[in-house]
């Protein structure tokens, strides 16, 4: 079983800046190799990716909305993954969750965090 607990979302104008922190339970990173993700959803909207890195940092994706503006990192050491998110707009806002793939993300996610909302102002 693995926990996830995400933590870092706020209010934040837009054009500012928030990071995203993803604390992982149960299994940890040193000794499964968990691929994360991290996704959101709009009230009324579905849920989309927006970033995912394997366990070991060598395979990093990004959504076309996240590219150039977000970055995924994690530490294994600390069991945290993170999502810097720069040059916020408006339609970031949503409840950001993080994900975890003890299969292998194309084997889909199997755990999810509570969520951390992001709200960006304009």
């Amino acid at each position: 079983q693995v926990q996830l607990v995400e933590s870092g979302g706020g209010l934040v104008q837009a054009g500012g800046s928030l990071r995203l922190s993803c604390a992982a339970s149960g299994l940890t990173f040193s000794k499964y190799p968990l691929d994360m993700g991290w996704f959101r959803q709009a009230p009324g909207k579905e849920r989309t990716f927006q970033a995912s890195i394997n366990w070991s940092s060598a395979q990093i994706l990004y959504s076309d909305s996240a590219t150039g503006r977000f970055t995924i990192s994690r530490d294994n050491d600390k069991n945290t993954v993170y999502l810097q998110m720069n040059s916020l707009k408006p339609e970031d806002t949503a409840v950001y969750y993080c994900a975890a793939a003890l299969w292998g993300r194309l084997n889909g996610y199997d755990y999810w965090g509570q969520g951390t909302q992001v709200t960006v102002s304009a």
